[in-house]
Protein backbone atom coordinates (compact mmCIF):
# COMPACT_ATOMS: atom_id res chain seq x y z
CA UNK A 1 0.00 0.00 0.00
CA UNK A 2 1.54 3.91 -1.00
CA UNK A 3 1.43 6.35 1.76
CA UNK A 4 -0.87 8.13 0.08
CA UNK A 5 -3.29 5.38 0.34
CA UNK A 6 -2.15 5.20 4.17
CA UNK A 7 -2.81 8.12 4.89
CA UNK A 8 -6.09 8.56 3.35
CA UNK A 9 -7.25 5.09 5.14
CA UNK A 10 -6.43 7.69 8.44
CA UNK A 11 -8.18 10.30 6.96
CA UNK A 12 -11.23 11.80 9.25
CA UNK A 13 -14.54 10.42 8.45
CA UNK A 14 -15.79 13.58 8.38
CA UNK A 15 -14.93 17.43 7.53
CA UNK A 16 -17.16 20.28 8.84
CA UNK A 17 -17.48 22.78 5.38
CA UNK A 18 -18.08 26.11 5.19
CA UNK A 19 -19.34 27.50 1.85
CA UNK A 20 -18.34 31.43 0.83
CA UNK A 21 -19.53 32.90 -2.63
CA UNK A 22 -18.10 35.94 -3.54
CA UNK A 23 -20.32 38.11 -5.34
CA UNK A 24 -21.19 41.70 -5.24
CA UNK A 25 -24.61 40.59 -7.00
CA UNK A 26 -25.86 37.03 -6.58
CA UNK A 27 -28.23 36.09 -3.86
CA UNK A 28 -29.04 32.42 -2.09
CA UNK A 29 -31.39 32.03 -4.75
CA UNK A 30 -29.48 33.12 -7.90
CA UNK A 31 -25.95 31.44 -6.36
CA UNK A 32 -25.78 28.35 -8.43
CA UNK A 33 -22.02 27.33 -7.94
CA UNK A 34 -22.48 27.50 -4.08
CA UNK A 35 -25.81 25.38 -4.48
CA UNK A 36 -23.60 23.28 -6.60
CA UNK A 37 -20.94 22.74 -3.70
CA UNK A 38 -23.47 22.09 -1.46
CA UNK A 39 -24.92 18.97 -3.74
CA UNK A 40 -21.72 17.63 -4.20
CA UNK A 41 -20.45 17.55 -0.61
CA UNK A 42 -23.89 15.78 0.31
CA UNK A 43 -23.77 13.27 -2.54
CA UNK A 44 -19.90 12.53 -1.72
CA UNK A 45 -20.64 12.11 1.67
CA UNK A 46 -18.61 12.66 5.27
CA UNK A 47 -18.37 16.14 4.55
CA UNK A 48 -21.13 18.43 6.64
CA UNK A 49 -21.99 22.21 5.52
CA UNK A 50 -21.84 24.19 8.88
CA UNK A 51 -22.06 27.84 7.53
CA UNK A 52 -22.97 29.35 4.57
CA UNK A 53 -22.54 32.80 3.49
CA UNK A 54 -22.08 35.58 0.62
CA UNK A 55 -19.83 38.20 0.70
CA UNK A 56 -19.23 41.00 -1.86
CA UNK A 57 -15.91 40.90 -3.56
CA UNK A 58 -14.21 43.23 -1.19
CA UNK A 59 -10.87 42.23 0.38
CA UNK A 60 -11.21 42.57 3.70
CA UNK A 61 -15.09 41.19 4.37
CA UNK A 62 -13.35 38.20 2.72
CA UNK A 63 -10.32 38.08 5.01
CA UNK A 64 -12.71 38.87 8.05
CA UNK A 65 -14.74 35.38 6.90
CA UNK A 66 -11.64 33.32 6.40
CA UNK A 67 -10.50 34.86 9.67
CA UNK A 68 -13.63 33.98 11.46
CA UNK A 69 -14.66 30.47 10.31
CA UNK A 70 -10.15 29.65 11.17
CA UNK A 71 -10.76 31.45 14.17
CA UNK A 72 -13.11 28.62 15.77
CA UNK A 73 -13.68 25.09 16.60
CA UNK A 74 -16.84 24.55 14.18
CA UNK A 75 -15.08 24.97 10.40
CA UNK A 76 -12.32 22.66 9.22
CA UNK A 77 -12.45 23.49 5.56
CA UNK A 78 -13.00 26.76 3.45
CA UNK A 79 -14.67 26.35 0.06
CA UNK A 80 -14.73 29.39 -1.98
CA UNK A 81 -16.01 30.56 -5.20
CA UNK A 82 -15.82 33.53 -7.36
CA UNK A 83 -13.46 36.19 -7.63
CA UNK A 84 -10.21 34.69 -8.77
CA UNK A 85 -10.37 36.03 -12.26
CA UNK A 86 -8.21 39.62 -13.56
CA UNK A 87 -10.89 42.32 -13.12
CA UNK A 88 -9.59 44.83 -10.66
CA UNK A 89 -13.08 43.77 -8.48
CA UNK A 90 -11.38 40.31 -8.32
CA UNK A 91 -9.90 40.24 -4.88
CA UNK A 92 -10.56 37.26 -3.54
CA UNK A 93 -7.12 35.48 -4.71
CA UNK A 94 -5.77 38.32 -3.01
CA UNK A 95 -7.36 38.17 0.00
CA UNK A 96 -6.89 34.42 0.31
CA UNK A 97 -3.11 34.45 0.18
CA UNK A 98 -2.65 36.92 2.44
CA UNK A 99 -4.17 35.56 5.05
CA UNK A 100 -2.92 31.69 4.49
CA UNK A 101 -0.25 30.04 7.20
CA UNK A 102 0.81 27.95 4.26
CA UNK A 103 -0.13 27.92 0.32
CA UNK A 104 -1.06 24.63 -1.68
CA UNK A 105 0.38 26.26 -4.51
CA UNK A 106 -0.26 22.62 -6.62
CA UNK A 107 -4.20 23.33 -6.25
CA UNK A 108 -3.90 25.78 -8.30
CA UNK A 109 -1.63 24.33 -10.66
CA UNK A 110 -3.56 21.23 -11.28
CA UNK A 111 -6.68 23.04 -11.58
CA UNK A 112 -5.17 25.37 -14.21
CA UNK A 113 -3.78 22.25 -15.98
CA UNK A 114 -7.17 20.05 -15.33
CA UNK A 115 -9.02 23.41 -17.03
CA UNK A 116 -6.60 23.96 -20.16
CA UNK A 117 -7.18 20.01 -20.76
CA UNK A 118 -10.41 19.17 -19.89
CA UNK A 119 -12.34 22.15 -20.29
CA UNK A 120 -11.74 25.78 -21.41
CA UNK A 121 -7.80 25.15 -23.03
CA UNK A 122 -5.92 28.56 -22.58
CA UNK A 123 -8.10 30.64 -21.27
CA UNK A 124 -7.05 28.56 -17.78
CA UNK A 125 -4.62 31.42 -17.54
CA UNK A 126 -6.96 33.60 -16.49
CA UNK A 127 -7.84 31.91 -13.26
CA UNK A 128 -6.13 32.57 -10.20
CA UNK A 129 -6.80 30.08 -7.80
CA UNK A 130 -4.99 29.20 -4.77
CA UNK A 131 -5.46 27.01 -1.20
CA UNK A 132 -3.71 26.42 1.94
CA UNK A 133 -4.51 26.27 5.62
CA UNK A 134 -4.74 28.97 7.70
CA UNK A 135 -4.62 28.46 11.41
CA UNK A 136 -5.13 24.49 10.93
CA UNK A 137 -8.37 25.05 8.86
CA UNK A 138 -8.01 24.31 5.04
CA UNK A 139 -8.70 26.76 2.48
CA UNK A 140 -9.44 26.17 -1.48
CA UNK A 141 -10.63 29.15 -3.26
CA UNK A 142 -12.05 28.43 -6.96
CA UNK A 143 -13.63 30.34 -9.68
CA UNK A 144 -17.33 30.77 -9.04
CA UNK A 145 -18.39 29.22 -12.72
CA UNK A 146 -20.42 25.82 -12.38
CA UNK A 147 -18.04 24.32 -14.78
CA UNK A 148 -15.02 25.60 -12.91
CA UNK A 149 -16.75 24.09 -9.55
CA UNK A 150 -17.75 20.93 -10.84
CA UNK A 151 -13.96 20.35 -11.87
CA UNK A 152 -12.61 21.61 -8.77
CA UNK A 153 -14.72 19.48 -6.33
CA UNK A 154 -14.51 16.32 -8.43
CA UNK A 155 -11.24 16.04 -9.40
CA UNK A 156 -9.60 17.85 -6.68
CA UNK A 157 -11.35 19.04 -3.10
CA UNK A 158 -13.54 16.26 -2.73
CA UNK A 159 -10.90 13.48 -3.39
CA UNK A 160 -8.08 15.12 -1.19
CA UNK A 161 -9.58 17.17 1.68
CA UNK A 162 -10.00 14.27 4.23
CA UNK A 163 -6.43 13.48 3.45
CA UNK A 164 -5.56 17.45 3.56
CA UNK A 165 -7.42 17.17 6.86
CA UNK A 166 -4.94 14.10 8.53
CA UNK A 167 -2.00 16.29 7.38
CA UNK A 168 -2.94 19.30 9.06
CA UNK A 169 -4.13 16.88 12.23
CA UNK A 170 -1.41 15.43 12.52
CA UNK A 171 1.22 18.60 13.66
CA UNK A 172 -1.59 18.93 16.29
CA UNK A 173 -1.34 15.49 18.13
Amino acid sequence: MSSVEEHRRQAPASVRCMIITVSDTRTAETDVSGSLIMELLSQAGGFEVVDYRIVRDEYASIQRLIREAAGGDTVEAVLINGGTGIAKRDTTHEAVRDVLDKEMPGFGEIFRYLSFVEDIGAAAILSRAVAGVCNDTAIFSMPGSSGAVKLAMNRIVIPELKHVMREIYKDLT
